[in-house]
């Protein structure tokens, strides 16, 4: 049972409404279009919001949208169905309304749809039920049960009959294809072919006669058979072309007969040898080149390579009218004209470090934004899905909700508590790195910053942090501060509970009026199932306002296992009734990538979570803010 069916247009309009077992369809709705259409993320075509599943058609040709709902412990087999004739039925009934009205006409007409639905939905239910469960075969219907008990009992010595058989085939089509040009068709008895005689034949002979059967054969082949050679044999060929080799002269007269390379003959007759391609031998062909990259090119050059000269002016004649045709917006995209395009974009994607999985989906996105939508005018295929491409990237990389540290962090002071921050990742991103940058960040704009050392795993980490806080000390004495110490580092040092730490370090800086705590946590992998418990314990105790994780820019398909894998199992090992997730995501080491900035498209794509630092160096100036139309600008260069 259907718990909603809503159509609406791209601007917010409701045009028709079918409610079925919900009461009300807004939240399911909004939350699609703010989380799915809104992001650019619709390669899937369903999206589960709660206990519903919601699955969607986009029509871009009268910019409308079918959503239907349902229960998701249901499997509904006929949904798609239902909502293809819907959006078929409905565009055709109402073609004239929406092309002719405006949006207040719209908001004001009356769309009469409630029978038509009714109808389909029924045809829908009843076609599923239509299909009869499939049933497991009987052995008396099988093809072994139609074969006698003799046939499949073998004797010893005997061949089967299916591979004599094949055998006989092979070997008289290879003596019909023979084209030596002194064969004739005298033919060869069967003892001296070299088949054999099975029981076909109604002779039954031992293992032994075969063996003698078949060493005769071979003795008279290539024994004597070398020395008396019939003319009428298939190798006959080859001994012609090895007869005589062949002479370069550098100059005077050469023999006739060992350079008469003429065309050879069969029965009497010239063969014919096929033409060359000259356009292969000048090595024309397509460019191959992205930004040149037309749907329709191969298959033009294709039809002129193998037609003679009418038929090429024709294909060029058609060529070029296909070319104004694209360039003047005269028809609908299609899935067809877009495969090839999309495909280069992919391959694009991946090569620029974006995961394979999120470029898959990112096509097939904007093949879902693009289908039946008609193109500008002068605007060529690969032009508008480019730019379609760049704006849904950019949109991904735009956050849902932004993160302001400063403002949360005044909004804290105001309350009187501190603004709590925990960084985490996998081993070696640079955790304690970014750390000090962010620290060193905080400090130029005033606020104090208490470090919790809780990496009680990795020697060193208690020191690298050490350091960092004298070094920031020195940038930031308190006597520049009216006594007042900046920046201060809690360490209970190694082997102790790394939740525990955390928590007193609050405490301390609650009663010691710090603004800020950055909680260091150790480096673990995605699949340490009892380190990440012990993550998802110091998140869950200690509450802090903001969960960073920190990724490498380096990384590729990785990124996309890290990020998942660390919100289930923050979700899986949380003692709350809502566990905390991954708030934020900080890159590293994006100096070091060049363009191949497809990391920060497959971490923001996956989470849905804001790239709220980069890191670009050593020192601790080397710390900005992510410009979305900067990285899509170096993602999608060439």
């Amino acid at each position: 049972m259907l718990d909603f069916f809503t159509i609406f247009s791209k601007g917010g309009l409701v045009l028709w409404c079918f409610q079925g077992v919900s009461d009300s369809c807004t939240g399911p709705v909004n939350a699609l279009i703010r989380s799915v259409l809104l992001q650019e993320r619709g390669g899937n075509n369903s999206f589960t919001h709660e206990a519903l599943t919601l699955k969607y058609k986009l029509d871009n040709q009268f910019e409308l949208v079918f959503v239907v709902g349902f229960q998701k412990i249901l499997t509904l087999t006929y949904v798609d169905k239902l909502i293809d004739d819907v959006h078929r039925l409905f565009r055709d009934k109402y073609r004239t309304e929406i092309q002719q009205q405006s949006a207040l006409s719209l908001l004001n007409g009356t769309f009469d749809f409630q029978n038509d639905f009714l109808r389909l939905l029924r045809e829908a239910e009843e076609s599923s039920k239509i299909r009869a469960p499939t049933t497991m075969k009987k052995f008396e219907d099988s093809e072994k049960a139609k074969k006698p008990v003799r046939s499949m009992i073998e004797t010893r010595g005997e061949k089967p009959k299916e591979k004599t058989k094949n055998s006989k085939k092979n070997k008289g089509a290879k003596k019909e294809g023979s084209d030596g040009p002194l064969a004739t068709g005298k033919a060869v008895p069967a003892e001296k072919s070299g088949l054999s005689v099975g029981p076909e034949n109604g002779v039954e002979l031992s293992k032994e006669e075969l063996i003698r059967r078949k060493r005769e054969e071979f003795i008279q082949k290539h024994g004597k058979g070398m020395e008396k050679s019939k003319p009428g044999k298939s190798d006959a060929p080859k001994d012609k072309g090895k007869k005589a080799p062949r002479v370069w002269a550098l100059g005077g007269s050469a023999n006739k007969e060992v350079l008469d390379y003429s065309t050879p003959t069969t029965n009497g007759a010239p063969e014919v040898a096929p033409p060359e391609d000259i356009s292969l031998i000048r090595g024309t062909g397509p460019g191959g080149q992205l930004q040149d990259l037309d749907c329709s090119s191969s298959d033009d050059e294709g039809a002129t390579q193998n037609s003679t000269k009418p038929s090429a002016t024709k294909g060029t004649l058609g060529g070029m009218f296909g070319m104004l045709k694209g360039l003047v917006g005269s028809k609908s995209l299609s899935r067809e004209d877009m495969e090839s395009v999309l495909d280069k974009m992919r391959d694009h994607l991946i090569a620029k470090n974006v995961a394979a999985d999120i470029a898959v989906q990112l096509c097939e996105s904007v093949a879902n934004k693009l289908e039946g939508k008609v193109m500008g005018t002068f605007s060529t295929v690969t032009s508008t899905v480019k730019q379609a491409l760049q704006e849904s990237l950019v949109q991904i990389l735009q956050p849902q909700r932004r993160v302001d540290m400063l403002r949360d962090i005044m909004d804290a002071q105001r309350h009187q508590r501190p603004y709590v921050v925990t960084f985490c990742g996998v081993n070696g991103v640079g955790k304690s790195t970014n750390l000090a940058k962010i620290s060193f960040w905080l400090l130029e704009n005033g606020f104090s910053v208490l470090i919790a050392a809780c990496d009680t795993f990795r020697a060193g980490a208690v020191e690298q942090l050490r350091t960092h806080a004298r070094r920031l000390s020195a940038l930031h004495p308190p006597e520049n501060h009216g006594g007042r110490t900046m920046v201060y580092l809690f360490e209970k040092g190694y082997g102790k509970d790394a939740a525990g730490i955390a928590m007193e370090a609050i405490a301390f800086a609650r009663n010691q009026g710090f603004d800020v705590v950055l909680v260091d946590t150790a480096g673990r992998m995605q699949d340490n199932a009892p380190l990440m418990t012990a993550l998802a314990k110091l998140i869950t105790v200690n509450t802090p306002d903001l969960v960073l994780f920190v990724g490498e820019a380096l990384v590729g398909n990785e990124a996309v296992d890290q990020l998942v894998k660390f919100n289930r199992a923050l979700a899986d090992h949380s003692m709350a009734q809502t566990p905390r997730l991954i708030d934020g995501i900080v890159l590293t080491k994006f100096d070091t990538i060049d363009d191949k900035v497809g990391a920060a498209i497959s971490m923001t794509y996956i989470t849905s979570k804001p790239i709220v630092f980069v890191g670009t160096g050593q020192t601790y100036c080397d710390l900005r803010s992510l410009n979305a139309k900067a990285v899509v600008a170096a993602l999608m260069k060439a």
